[in-house]
């Protein structure tokens, strides 16, 4: 008689009901919202859920982004420097990360990196200074060559200068930025924990600067500073309160010279669970896999596509990231298309 491999035993582990992603999901698209305590299931789901998971999320993501992949490039236009003691950073003050240090790049470099950009297909030129604020010099340089980008190249241009006043971020506005990035990071029970010469206050203000100036908001974190699920919870949820437009995610590249040096705390799994989470709670938001994506997603990363749909490519600020053409390549390979047009 053959044995009914069905039949549990004491000795097996109880069943477990498996989460209702797709249920979620409906509610979602139906108007509703996920609420903390799921949003915490999905983080402390199990690994071989995860396809599951993801099918469920691709769900949203293609009811907003169809099929598209956004393409950013980063420039870093002013390297290390930098007055904070953010923990990650390897361009802080408290960093001993062998890290170029340069002040804001002349013209000519700037407009050579906004071709470099219009060549590889992105959409938006992210400039970014490694300070606590910019200053006049900065404020000018950034107001003189945005619109010189825009013009000769048509692409969005996204500043991320620090933290900004309502005065400094209508300037912006009146030059042509058409977003500003500004992380929260992580959670605000947690921040203190990672810098200690701003607080997150100081960083939502920058935001709602931002916001009323009429200028898009792009903001997210890092995943794996040793913070919580709660504390990546409250984030999530701070930038839907936010109405943040653009959520970048990153994933921590614990750079050698600076406090979280060594810290490698991230599965593949874990990345793929917080990108399916923040997709969840802002449905309609573009979620960017950022930081760290080659590190800690491996070769998982094209899976994050299927709830995120924006990456960026070539390098980071003071890191590489994977070859460009790899990145088109997984693109293709996944079927989806990149959205080379501003508007689009």
């Amino acid at each position: 008689m053959a044995t009914d491999l069905s039949t549990t035993t004491p000795n097996d582990p109880p069943a477990t009901t498996p989460l209702p992603y797709d249920a979620w999901v409906d509610r979602i698209l139906a108007g509703g919202e996920l609420n903390r305590d799921e949003a915490r299931q999905i983080l402390e789901s199990p690994d071989d859920d995860v396809l599951r998971l993801l099918s469920a999320g691709f769900r949203l993501r293609q009811k907003y982004f169809g099929k598209t992949v956004q393409l950013y490039f980063l420039m870093n236009a002013k390297s290390g420097l930098c007055p904070e003691d953010c923990h990650y950073c390897s361009q802080s003050k408290i960093s001993e990360a062998p890290v170029p240090k340069y002040n804001i790049l002349r013209r000519d470099a700037l407009m050579d990196a906004a071709k470099v950009a219009a060549e590889r297909g992105a959409k938006t030129y992210c400039l970014v200074i490694s300070a606590r604020g910019p200053n006049e010099r900065e404020m000018k340089a950034v107001e003189e060559i945005v619109p010189e980008i825009k013009r000769q190249y048509n692409l969005d241009v996204c500043a991320c200068l620090g933290l900004l006043s309502r005065e400094q971020a209508d300037r912006l506005k009146a030059c042509g930025v058409d977003r500003v990035n500004h992380n929260l990071n992580t959670g605000e029970e947690y921040y203190a924990e990672i810098c200690t010469t701003h607080t997150y206050a100081d960083r939502v203000q920058t935001l709602r600067h931002v916001r009323d100036a009429g200028m898009e908001m792009c903001s997210g974190g890092i995943i794996g500073m040793g913070e919580t699920y709660d504390d990546i919870i409250s984030m999530a949820y701070d930038l839907k309160e936010l109405g943040v437009q653009s959520i970048p995610l990153n994933f921590l590249n614990s750079i050698d010279g600076t406090p979280l040096q060594g810290k490698e705390d991230l599965s593949p799994q874990d990345c793929l669970r917080a990108l399916a989470m923040f997709r969840f709670v802002n449905p309609s938001r573009e979620l960017r896999i950022s930081g760290g994506r080659e590190i800690h997603l491996r070769t998982l990363q094209p899976l994050g596509l299927y709830v995120a749909n924006s990456v960026f490519v070539g390098d980071y600020l003071t890191t590489q990231g994977q070859a460009p053409d790899e990145d088109y390549q997984m693109i293709r390979d996944l079927g989806f298309d990149v959205t080379t047009s501003v508007g689009e």
